[in-house]
Parts: structure tokens; sequence; C-alpha cells
């Protein structure tokens, strides 16, 4: 399987003050498509980063509205997966995916 396969059960990291804090214990936050699922997402990110998933977490975080300058603003929902990493190891987000 080429690379670009592989990417696509990835579409971005998710940098926020909660995810950085789980970074203290061996986790990463991936914003994954709809379609994706745990074994995928494990057997990708095994051999994109060569590390050993111990765990994956998914989150479907719904569509919702809000206000904004006084109207009604749609903000789509997406799909997240916290990916836990075997002890000692991690992944470096600052070198891009």
């Amino acid at each position: 399987m080429d690379k670009i396969h592989l990417y696509d059960k990835i579409i971005s990291p998710l940098v926020t003050e909660k995810s950085t804090g789980l970074s203290e214990y061996n986790k990463i936050v991936f914003k994954v498509p709809f379609n994706a699922n745990k074994k995928n997402l494990k057997s990708n990110i095994e051999k994109i980063f060569k590390v050993n998933v111990t765990k994956i977490n998914i989150i479907n975080k719904q569509n919702r509205t809000k206000l904004s300058r006084g109207r009604k603003v749609k903000v789509s929902g997406f799909k997240k997966a916290i990916i836990t990493l075997k002890k000692g190891q991690s992944i470096d987000l600052t070198t891009g995916i």
C-alpha cells in the first residue's frame, strides 16, 4: 500500500489546549473522515509514523448552530480519534503530516 492511501484516514492533527495536555499521557488527537474505523486507523498510523498503538477512542462531534453577530451560523461536525501510544513513544506533529 502506497503512502497516499495511508494518509486517506487522517485529515489533520487537532492541536488544542486539551489535546496538548493529553500528550503527557502518550495520546495524540487526529481529525479523521466519517468512514474511518479503529482497525484501519491503527494499521495506517503504525505504518506512517512507525509507532505502536495500544488504544484508539473515536468521538463523533455533531453539527450545531451558534450565534455569530446576532445570526445563527451552522458549524459542521467532524470525527476525531484519540490515539494512545506505547509508553515512551511519541509522534512529532511539528514536522507535518
